[in-house]
This record gives structure tokens, sequence and C-alpha cells, in this order.
């Protein structure tokens, strides 16, 4: 499974959603570990440093920030950006068929929009 770092402010019912329907999910929440309420750049860097993928609704500056990364030729675990307005049912959906059909490696050094 991919691990995951999920964004301070994601929607926890896609959240719970994500756990009843993978009850193996690899998930850490950013609020359990250092980098909460740090800027996303380090953000980034943790979730780098500890091969996790950010899952954000975070359209605007984590996006920004990961482009950064990539544009200064430094790694990226991964960023999956889920909009706001994707309906929880097809966020959780779509959240599934990627994290089940894709390994960790995939994502490496890829901002994936949702929906696919």
């Amino acid at each position: 499974m991919v691990p995951l770092l999920i964004d301070e402010n994601f929607n926890h019912r896609i959240l719970r959603g994500l756990r009843l329907r993978l009850p193996e999910l690899n998930y850490q929440l950013v609020q359990e570990v250092e980098v909460f309420q740090k800027e996303d750049p380090e953000v980034l860097d943790w979730a780098t440093t500890h091969h996790r993928v950010v899952v954000t609704h975070d359209v605007n500056t984590m996006i920004k920030y990961a482009y950064v990364r990539l544009e200064a030729g430094q790694p990226l675990s991964g960023v999956v950006i889920v909009p706001k307005e994707l309906a929880i049912g097809s966020a959780i959906d779509e959240l599934v068929i990627l994290l089940t059909c894709c390994s960790p490696e995939e994502f490496s050094n890829r901002v994936i929009h949702l929906p696919i």
C-alpha cells in the first residue's frame, strides 16, 4: 500500500471512507508529526524524507511548492490533489483506484489531480 501523509485540512469523511474500503491503509496525519502547522515546503520535505505521498485539497500553494521542488531538481514522493468540489463518494472511489493500482514509485516526482 502507498504510504500517505494526509494534509492538515483534508476532509476526514473522505479519510474515514478510505479506511473502511482499505483497512490496510498506511497513513499519517500531518497533525501527528513535527511539521504540523508548518509551511508547505516543510511538509513536502518531511513527506519526501519519510517516503509518504501527500494527499491534500490545497490546489493553490501545495501545487506551487511541489512544482518549485521539481524545477529545482529536488525529489518529491508525490502529491495527490483532491478538489474540495469533488463529491465525497467520488473522491473515495478515485483514491481507492489510485492507491490499489499504483506502487509508491509511480507517485514519485508527480502531482496527480483527481478525478483521474
